[in-house]
């Protein structure tokens, strides 16, 4: 995945209020000590209502 890529959660994430399925922007890569990503998610009016940093394996690249 790169920057800017749009993810979709695989698992629910309850602390977060954040659904399995739930749609994400890619805002900041880690690369150490393993591969992570900072995810943005918002609301319908495009405000941000949880950024999260994910393994790779918590999110799959979303088609749209």
């Amino acid at each position: 995945m790169e920057l800017y890529d749009v993810v979709e959660l695989r698992e629910a994430m309850p602390a977060e209020q954040l659904p399995a399925g739930a749609v994400g922007t890619v805002v900041h890569i880690f690369s150490s000590p393993s591969t992570a990503y900072e995810v943005e998610f918002a609301d319908a009016d495009g405000r941000t209502v949880a950024m999260v940093t994910l393994r790779a394996d918590q999110v799959i690249h979303h088609d749209g």
